[in-house]
């Protein structure tokens, strides 16, 4: 039978054993499992933690770059509603702010950049969860469905459907630094790095590149492989390679999905990545054909979706010539938003400061919640 002293020790010592802190590798492998937005307030919890939190993000469990859809209503007031996927921790987000201001239809290069374009009037964001949007003037030249994307500091937009007046050949840079609009006269037609602009045709394969600071275009190369029946193929960057994602097979009949890096001085090397697993390709194809496919890509993470089935996504990551496929659930389509719904699609390297701006914008407008997958 204990005494009144050993219950009093024993007290204490389970006091202290409730009190004791976790340290060092135990609480970096408990935030590895912690979703990413969980990790914006307990890095604020204390120095110790705040180090443990950081440190299983650079060793345990990296940040990985998120796939945000933006759906727009295709009625007026054309509300805009955001979602994100984010692959470090599996879960889909719904971020809740004020709609986007409606200029025109929402639009992405398939990268960080969103836009709405309109005669009057360019609104752009470049900012990884969109919270600031630039307005400016409209490009000297109007232009119906443009490609638009980020080169260095240069917004360039450049085809579509020119006024009878106007140069079907210009090109219209918005210098972000300046704050004014260059003009360039070439010819047109995305993926992008940081000093030049790619552009392919998507049946052809034919390609063009251009760059803003000698305001020339270079090229046509020829992407598609030999001994490759390409149908279709889109470009875009990971990392630093140029990669082009291409359907294989015969009209109506698509076979594989597969995934080139393309580099050399004239874009002459093409070595293949990896191909998509059947069932994946199957996943994409859904009850409908699977005719054509977007690549958003960043860093070494390329998202893959089929514009006529949008409920099916397929992520590939690519990690020291190893590729890793896995499908994702669009949990923003629905039977509704499939019929009455624009889905645009763009791809972030979300951080914690990001998180942690977005978290505090504008008296807390911006709010992010989990939602069930």
């Amino acid at each position: 039978m204990k005494t009144q002293k050993q219950n009093h020790l024993a007290t204490e010592a389970e006091a202290e054993l409730s009190e004791a802190p976790i340290h060092g590798d135990i609480l970096q492998a408990i935030f590895s499992h912690v979703p990413l937005i969980d990790l914006v307030p307990a890095s604020h919890v204390s120095t110790a933690w705040n180090r443990a939190v950081f440190s299983s993000l650079r060793h345990l469990n990296k940040i990985k770059p998120w796939l945000i859809v933006h759906t727009q209503k295709a009625r007026s007031p054309h509300v805009t509603t955001t979602h994100a996927y984010d692959p470090r921790s599996n879960l889909w987000i719904k971020i809740n702010q004020p709609s986007i201001d409606y200029v025109a239809a929402l639009r992405s290069s398939h990268s960080t950049l969103l836009y709405m374009l309109a005669p009057s009037k360019l609104l752009f964001s470049l900012d990884p969860l969109n919270l600031t949007w630039h307005h400016v003037d409209a490009p000297p030249v109007w232009r119906k469905d443009p490609i638009v994307a980020m080169v260095g500091h240069y917004v360039i937009i450049a085809g579509g459907a020119c006024n009878f007046e106007d140069s079907p050949l210009a090109v219209d840079m918005y210098n972000v630094e300046t704050r004014a609009w260059e003009s360039s006269s070439t010819w047109l037609s995305v993926a992008v790095n940081s000093d030049k602009f790619f552009v392919a045709e998507k049946f052809s394969g034919l390609t063009y590149s251009f760059n803003p600071q000698t305001k020339s275009w270079y090229g046509p190369y020829d992407l598609h492989p030999a001994g490759q029946n390409i149908l279709f193929s889109v470009i875009a960057f990971a990392g630093n390679r140029l990669i082009l994602v291409g359907l294989t097979g015969f009209a109506g009949n698509v076979q594989s999905v597969k995934v080139w890096e393309v580099k050399g001085e004239w874009l002459e090397e093409c070595k293949e990545i990896g191909e998509m697993p059947q069932p994946l390709v199957d996943k994409l194809k859904g009850s409908c054909c699977l005719a054509s496919i977007e690549a958003t890509a960043m860093e070494d993470v390329v998202y893959i979706h089929n514009p006529s089935n949008p409920e099916e996504l397929v992520r590939l990551e690519m990690d020291e010539g190893n590729c890793e496929w896995g499908s994702i659930k669009n949990v923003v389509v629905n039977d509704g938003s499939r019929i009455m719904d624009r889905f645009v699609f763009s791809c972030s390297s979300v951080g914690m400061g990001d998180l942690c701006r977005a978290l505090m914008h504008k008296n807390r407008r911006f709010s992010v919640k989990e939602i069930d997958h």
